[in-house]
């Protein structure tokens, strides 16, 4: 009982996650789409039954978190170069999302669906090499989801978060089919609605190592994928105490991908598995995700 204590005043009084999906860009992060319109459903669910104290010990195994994400994103990319041969290009992400927190003492603590916090790229730069992809991004997201403060069935997290970041893959081998990715990203947290608590910033990275393998009509690539998320600065407000403040979430997961793509059909689809360890001031776990796209 105590352990579940434990975790209840993690989530009560610690911030524990970033707002970005981890593992969503693990693949092909550098890679601008061609021109036109490009539709991209990605399905996100992380399960997560361990928590974890400042430390990385173990707080409880006596519950479970979950959060499934349908992600639906809209990108335009413009068909016009410029600055050095960079497309322009803009994308909107509209969510929708379910979260649950239970404990096998006490059942259901809490949980929500519904509409969740939009995510919108108004301004993005893409350059597509021989050997090497880059994209450069700006972006923001709007508390479009539900929040109540002190509520158990809130899907959004109460305050706007503005984002850097950037993606890069790197072709290593001349025929493409050892490919490197990147993908990095900063968040700035603004203050929270209705309780002038400012989680801390995050930093978030993505990661591939994916080989190839082409064959009729499509193009195979399999390997290893990861993330990792740190919280930057502390978390402040006139609720958080002391040692609350002091906290810095830790996030690390290894695991495997396949994607695979139909470029007459220019059409894809994919599928990760990521396992998280060695996890700070957060619960631990791990995350399936299946993507879809399609350009027009």
């Amino acid at each position: 009982m105590a352990g579940w204590v434990g975790i209840l005043m993690m989530r009560a009084h610690a911030q524990n996650r970033g707002v970005y999906p981890l593992g969503m860009s693990a693949t092909n992060s550098g890679v601008t789409p061609h021109p036109g319109f490009t539709y991209a459903n990605q399905l996100l669910f992380y399960s997560r039954d361990h928590a974890k104290d400042d430390g990385g010990q173990t707080l409880s195994v006596t519950g479970e978190n979950y959060v499934l994400m349908d992600m639906n994103t809209l990108a335009w990319v413009s068909k016009k170069t410029f600055v050095g041969g960079a497309r322009y290009s803009a994308a909107a992400s509209l969510p929708f999302a379910k979260n649950s927190l239970t404990s096998d003492v006490q059942g259901r603590v809490s949980g929500g669906g519904g509409f969740a916090d939009s995510y919108y790229m108004p301004f993005i730069l893409g350059w597509n090499r021989e050997r090497i992809a880059i994209r450069a991004i700006y972006g923001f997201l709007a508390p479009t989801g539900r929040f109540v403060v002190n509520a158990t069935d809130n899907v959004g997290s109460g305050y706007w978060t503005h984002a850097l970041s950037s993606g890069q893959t790197i072709y290593l081998t001349s025929n493409k089919r050892l490919v490197l990715s990147a993908f990095q990203m900063y968040e700035f947290h603004t203050t929270q609605e209705g309780t002038a608590v400012r989680p801390g910033d995050t930093i978030d990275l993505d990661y591939s190592l994916l080989g190839g393998f082409p064959m009729r009509d499509v193009q195979l690539q399999i390997g290893l994928v990861g993330y990792e998320q740190r919280q930057a600065t502390a978390k402040t407000g006139p609720t958080v105490s002391v040692a609350a403040s002091k906290e810095r979430y830790a996030i690390n997961a290894l695991g495997f991908a396949v994607n695979s793509s139909f470029p007459k059909r220019k059409a894809g689809l994919g599928f990760k598995y990521f396992k998280e360890f060695s996890n700070r001031s957060t619960f631990q776990g791990y995350s399936m995700q299946v993507t879809g796209s399609y350009t027009f």
